[in-house]
């Protein structure tokens, strides 16, 4: 029986999941894993508990979120792939001397589409003791609004993720203010399911998560020009150049992870920013959240990295 795999958008920041799919890393383990489009990224954590579905990649955000609303969910994130934020602010005019702070003075279009990049952001800047309210924010509108809006000066500064602040940059039309990845792990794409699933398909479970080990061996091991081209059919449109550009940025960021473990120390970040920022109100621990046991036992069993030229 397939394991249907939800994929609630298409972003290059997934780029491991894809190179997964590319690489038949699935069909090496023995596994078949079905590759669906949600409905909603919203939607999605139901369609899980209901077992409609049986595995999504996703924000950690959305297993905290579920645990908020309801406590004995069961939902846990179990196989880490996006380890840091992927999100930048891309500025107008280039500011050598840029403080995060200067957030406060500037006219900011932040993302729309899904809440952590925003929750991430504002509880940066509570850190900072700077209150994120008093931000002059645009909230309601995309990222491609929000781009356009900055090539016409009509915003100081936006937040993005990739091929929108590569393109900027590269057409010298916007500048790198401040990379998300910076403040250091947070956990921000796993695939989650729940305890039950895990249970009742340990074993497909296990040979998924080891798929996605040999294909992150793979990805770490290869150039980005080689990456680029396993990858390059999921994203139609996106030029081959950006996208290995967009590849080496990611990648000296460090946002996709060398092994499917996911980290307290980036999970209590995240947890702290959904906490902060008013997404939830309680605070399930890393414990009910994450479960590392097929993580552990498919890194205990050091499988070799996939190879584009073998199924």
């Amino acid at each position: 029986m397939p394991i249907i795999l939800y994929e609630n958008f298409r972003a290059v920041f997934y780029l491991p999941f894809y190179a997964a799919h590319a690489l038949d890393a699935y069909a090496a383990e023995g596994v078949d894993v079905r590759l669906e489009t949600s409905p909603s990224p919203e939607m999605t954590a139901q369609a899980l508990l209901t077992q409609d579905t049986d595995v999504s990649w996703g924000g950690p955000m959305r297993v905290l979120l579920t645990h908020d609303r309801l406590p004995e969910c069961g939902l846990v994130g179990f196989c880490e792939v996006v380890t840091r934020d992927p999100f930048f602010i891309i500025g107008r005019e280039a500011q050598q001397d840029f403080q995060l702070q200067d957030l406060l003075s500037m006219r900011v279009g932040t993302v729309s589409e899904v809440p952590t990049p925003w929750l991430c952001l504002q509880d940066d800047l509570r850190r900072l003791d700077f209150d994120p309210d008093e931000m002059s924010r645009v909230s309601d509108r995309s990222m491609a609004e929000n781009e356009a809006a900055l090539r016409a000066g009509a915003l100081d500064a936006i937040q993005v993720f990739q091929p929108y602040a590569e393109r900027l940059l590269h057409d010298g039309e916007g500048h790198l203010l401040y990379a998300g990845a910076s403040r250091g792990p947070c956990s921000y794409t796993t695939l989650y399911t729940t305890r039950t699933t895990i249970q009742e398909r340990h074993d497909d479970l296990l040979h998924m998560t080891r798929a996605i080990y040999r294909m992150q061996k793979w990805l770490h091991s290869q150039p980005d020009e080689a990456v680029a081209d396993t990858v390059l059919s999921f994203f139609h449109g996106l030029p081959r150049e950006l996208l290995i550009a967009i590849i080496a940025r990611y990648r000296s960021l460090g946002i996709w992870g060398r092994n499917p473990i996911l980290p307290r120390d980036g999970f209590e970040r995240l947890k702290e920013a959904c906490l902060s920022g008013g997404l939830i109100t309680r605070a399930a621990s890393y414990e009910e959240c994450v479960d590392t046991s097929l993580a552990e036992e498919a890194i205990a069993a050091d499988p070799p990295p996939m190879d584009a030229r073998q199924p």
